[in-house]
């Protein structure tokens, strides 16, 4: 075998019969491209060495800030850690090497793992039967909005209307204008639950469901679920639970016990599996018995006493996806909840709501919750008493080596109230006494700054490579 030029170009590399055609000793098949598919001229790579590339690469990640560089205490939809270990199980080779379209009687590892997901997600929602497919918490909504139009259209009920809450997250009336529904918004009352007085005004005949999360996107619990539960029901439609904040309630209390019908499930968030960028994720979907068959596909199933996939059930709303669904995303939500188990599920969600209370509370002399009372797993700060604005105090946090939280009012987020300028503030279960109480102490010197240099803080943020892209607002 003869050595190669240095010079030689990449596809020569590629061809049969050339040096890379043996490896390790044994001969490989070089693939053969058709001509069209061929490189014919160099395409001007930089030539870098590979401490270069990786220095570049690794300055460019600690310019990004995440949960392993810092606190993330963004509300409401924070990033949970992302388990080093579960990485590991994702990259089994039975798994990372499976393919899409490969024979089904070669993926029974895979089907057997997600038959038992399904079960565990229906348990820790009360509800009856699952499917995994969804990619991501919105995909999940709109699968569980077109089980319930595919229910009243099966039973020959005409019901065109998705009543949704004025403190939901922005992705239920999307959902809901999605599935082919018309929206229409219950205001909050005076303590930010759901006004009921306005809920049995609105439950007219033509409703089909009522989309809640609870606890609310405000972080606090709706103490009348059971109330509000059984006038939805005696109005003929459906409970629809955002699975959104299920962080806060896992294994103390399940949906399905509340009275809801139908579950999604944000994995990115509950069971601690990555969701950057807006995927990959997941988003599986639960109902109760009388809904079932209208999940989406595929449900595995056991027949013959095998797991395996079933997508050809009669009354099913279809498939919401291409395969699987997003199955190294699903192995890791599986390996942290075997790992937790029952009881470390119900402590993460107890600390999630101690440490949210725990800062609500060092936090209330600064910034004081709009709503004074106990929260669950997140808190809702005013920004009243600073002299800026709860968005030019979270720019400042960025010089602190600290994610904004998230900002409600003055043109971003709006919530029920005349919330002008607030911070939805949720940490999570995974940070400790010490990084929450550094985090107030940032908060302090910042609230210090802002009041006795409003220059400084209306400039922020200032240690970043691109500071400003708003300044005229």
């Amino acid at each position: 075998m003869s050595a190669t030029s240095p010079s030689q170009s990449i596809i020569d590399l590629h061809r049969p019969g050339s040096a890379s055609d043996v490896f390790a000793g044994g001969a490989l098949m070089a693939p053969v491209l058709p001509s069209f598919a061929r490189q014919r001229t160099a395409i001007g790579l930089p030539e870098v060495g590979e401490v270069d590339v990786v220095r570049h690469f690794t300055r460019l990640s600690q310019e990004s800030h995440g949960v392993d560089n810092g606190p993330y205490p963004l509300g409401s939809c924070t990033m949970k850690y992302n388990p080093k270990r579960n990485d590991a199980l994702a990259h089994l080779p039975g798994f990372e090497n499976a393919h899409p379209m490969q024979d089904s009687d070669t993926l029974r590892g895979l089907w057997e793992l997600y038959e038992r997901l399904q079960e565990m997600v229906s348990e820790i929602t009360g509800m009856d039967a699952c499917c995994l497919a969804p990619a991501a918490g919105a995909h999940g909504e709109l699968a569980g909005l077109l089980v319930i139009r595919k229910h009243f259209s099966h039973i020959g009920s005409r019901r065109s209307v998705v009543l949704v809450p004025d403190s939901a997250h922005g992705t239920n009336p999307a959902s809901a204008a999605m599935a082919g529904f018309e929206c229409r918004i219950v205001p909050s009352d005076i303590k930010g639950r759901v006004d009921m007085v306005s809920l049995r005004e609105m439950l007219t005949p033509d409703v089909a469901a009522f989309m809640l999360t609870n606890p609310s996107t405000l972080g606090l619990f709706e103490d009348q679920i059971v109330d509000i539960a059984d006038a939805v029901h005696a109005n003929g439609s459906l409970l629809y639970y955002d699975g959104a904040n299920l962080n806060a309630l896992m294994g103390i209390v399940r949906p399905g016990d509340m009275g809801f019908d139908v579950v999604h499930v944000n994995v990115h968030k509950t069971f601690s599996t990555p969701h950057g960028g807006g995927g990959p994720g997941a988003g599986p979907v639960a109902v109760k018995a009388a809904l079932a068959d209208y999940l989406p596909g595929p449900v595995v199933t056991r027949k013959n006493g095998i797991a395996q996939p079933d997508s050809d059930r009669l009354l099913s709303v279809g498939r919401m996806k291409s395969f699987h669904g997003h199955v190294g995303v699903l192995l890791r939500a599986y390996g942290y909840l075997r790992t937790m188990g029952a009881q470390g599920l119900r402590e993460a969600s107890e600390n999630a709501v101690l440490n949210a209370n725990y800062l609500q509370h060092r936090l209330a002399p600064m910034l004081p919750p709009v709503y004074r009372q106990v929260c669950k797993h997140e808190t809702l700060l005013s920004g009243e008493r600073l002299n800026t604005s709860a968005r030019q105090f979270a720019k400042r946090l960025i010089d602190y080596g600290i994610h904004p939280p998230t900002l409600v009012g003055a043109g971003c987020v709006y919530f029920p109230g005349d919330l002008k300028s607030a911070m939805l503030i949720e940490p999570t279960e995974t940070e400790t006494k010490a990084s929450l109480d550094r985090q107030v102490e940032i908060f302090q010197r910042v609230f210090n700054e802002d009041a006795t240099d409003e220059a400084l803080v209306d400039r922020a943020p200032l240690s970043r490579k691109i500071a400003r892209l708003d300044i005229k607002t």
